[in-house]
């Protein structure tokens, strides 16, 4: 059997894990992503220094879908963690 390296998920597949983490059971849910914004001086190559920014993903999270949010990424956390259901039993 081969040795699993990594493992990949769609951006719903990440929401509903944090929606059963989270213990929500209704509402529409989205990611959520808090950012940083950092400036200074960025190199590619040690003679090759500019000033720029970088950007870092800080945090996540979800939030409540908005209606314009695309369905593709909106979890119904009545059907992704319903009521009643023990945790552990997927």
């Amino acid at each position: 059997m081969p040795d699993v390296s990594q493992y990949t998920f769609t951006q719903k597949e990440i929401v509903e894990l944090l929606v059963k983490k989270a213990g929500v059971h209704e509402g529409k849910w989205t990611l959520m992503l808090g950012m940083g914004i950092m400036p200074g001086m960025i190199a590619s190559m040690p003679e090759l220094v500019f000033p720029g920014v970088s950007i870092v993903i800080n945090q996540y999270g979800i939030q409540k879908a908005q209606p314009e949010i695309p369905p593709h990424l909106v979890v119904d956390a009545a059907v992704a963690n319903p009521k009643g259901k023990k945790k552990g039993s997927d």
